[in-house]
């Protein structure tokens, strides 16, 4: 299956993503791991993309389309792929239609992750990250710490990032409003989009999408 993932900041992308990328056993493909392989890795591209961001500038939509398609080229992706982060506007949308026809396929379906605004930002905002090790991530409403301010497991600091500041987020809404968002009505013209409500335990919302795209139990 080739599937596009979207849903605004805090819909639980990146978990559904790994979750449906191993129960459909296809390649999980992250823009935020695309840009990160190519410039750990010093490829052109990563090359191209690391003297934007150098000098402060955001990396332009060729770079990003090229990365995709070079890691749809790949041989685990040639059954399908799960692409999480891209497209991210209109002009991506466009260059994986052309893309994809190009090589005589189409998207099977584009899953979007419905939550509603005020619990994006509940749960970005109550976000705490611990400054020893950032993997070991609480939240000040769904799962707290023992001790205020302390990490369970290791005794750091709990902190909340700058990215995480309720008004941070609402301005992030607002650029997905105004540049992710359009790609929904682009896609839903194609009669591929399926509505997944992303409210609920992670493995409720992962069965809800199995069973829209008929693998459920």
């Amino acid at each position: 299956m080739r599937i596009v993932l979207v849903g605004p900041p805090g819909a639980g992308k990146g978990t559904q993503a790994a979750y449906l990328a191993r129960n459909l056993e296809i390649p999980h493909i992250s823009t935020g791991d695309l840009f990160r392989a190519n410039i750990s890795q010093g490829t052109p591209l990563g090359v191209e993309a690391k003297s934007y961001m150098d000098a402060g500038n955001l990396v332009p939509d060729s770079v990003t389309i090229r990365m995709a398609e070079d890691r749809m080229e790949q041989a685990d992706a040639a059954g399908g792929f799960l692409l999480d982060g891209f497209p991210r506007n209109l002009g991506q949308a466009e260059a994986l239609d052309a893309y994809l026809k190009g090589k005589g396929i189409a998207l099977d379906a584009v899953l979007d992750l419905e939550v509603p605004e005020d619990e994006v930002v509940k749960r970005i905002a109550g976000r705490r990250i611990c400054r020893k090790n950032s993997a070991h991530v609480f939240h000040a409403e769904y799962s707290k710490p023992k001790t205020e301010g302390v990490c369970d497991v290791c005794g750091g600091e709990l902190y909340q990032r700058d990215d995480d500041h309720e008004d941070t987020v609402r301005k992030r809404l607002e650029v997905y409003h105004s540049e992710t968002e359009p790609i929904i009505d682009y896609y839903k013209a194609q009669e591929l989009v399926v509505t997944i409500p992303a409210l609920g335990k992670v493995e409720e919302v992962t069965q809800r999408a199995m069973s829209a795209l008929g693998r459920g139990e």
